[in-house]
């Protein structure tokens, strides 16, 4: 498990780094009698095929994820290292830790909403809004991230498995948007993995 300090030196690396219809039916040769049962000349008695119609056509979205947290600069800096929190202002080091170890976990360091209802080939945008370096991961279970000492202070000792295998373009700098498409019905978790109570639970639908 890495460190704060190791964290952060991976985070400043980051931190420099760039940031990351349908076409109409064809005439039809069938009979007078055949193209009165057809779906293509429903009547208006025919709204629900119509409406059904409708909402499968409807385009993917884009759903607004905002990535928070409320770090002070100076002294998560002089705590961690340089580069951690770009932020003027805001929660010392010391209180920050002082919250995690009494509530396991922080109020501000958050994603907002934490829930959010989608379809399948929606795509979450996720910006960070906040002073440090974030996630927005995927995961199948919630579980720790990759900070050892925070894992164990939010009680989430047990790193899950997506946080072990994190690339470069995973961490979401402040200022940056990072995008994830849903592919398949039910229930999805993100979490941040670094900060592992920062989580987000969405619904998705077929259609």
């Amino acid at each position: 498990m890495l460190s704060l300090r190791t964290t952060s030196v991976v985070l400043a690396a980051v931190l420099a780094a760039p940031a990351c219809g349908r076409n109409p039916p064809a005439p039809s040769d069938a009979s007078p009698s055949q193209a009165t049962q057809s779906p293509a000349v429903a009547s208006s008695g025919d709204l629900p095929v119509a409406a059904a119609a409708s909402r499968a056509a409807r385009a993917p979205s884009e759903l607004g994820v905002t990535i928070q947290d409320a770090c002070d600069g100076d002294t998560f800096n002089a705590a961690i290292g340089p580069g951690t929190c770009t932020r003027n202002g805001g929660m010392k080091f010391d209180q920050f830790i002082a919250e995690l170890t009494k509530l396991m976990f922080v109020g501000p360091w958050k994603f907002a909403p934490a829930s959010k209802n989608a379809r399948v080939n929606d795509t979450f945008v996720a910006v960070n809004r906040g002073g440090e370096v974030h996630t927005f991961t995927e995961v199948a279970a919630y579980g720790g991230g990759i900070v050892d000492n925070l894992n164990q202070l939010a009680g989430t000792p047990t790193i899950a498995p997506e946080c072990g295998a994190l690339e470069e373009d995973d961490f979401v700098a402040p200022g940056s948007t990072y995008r994830e498409t849903v592919h398949e019905a039910g229930t999805v978790k993100f979490q941040c993995c670094i900060h592992p109570w920062m989580r987000l639970e969405a619904t998705v639908a077929s259609h």
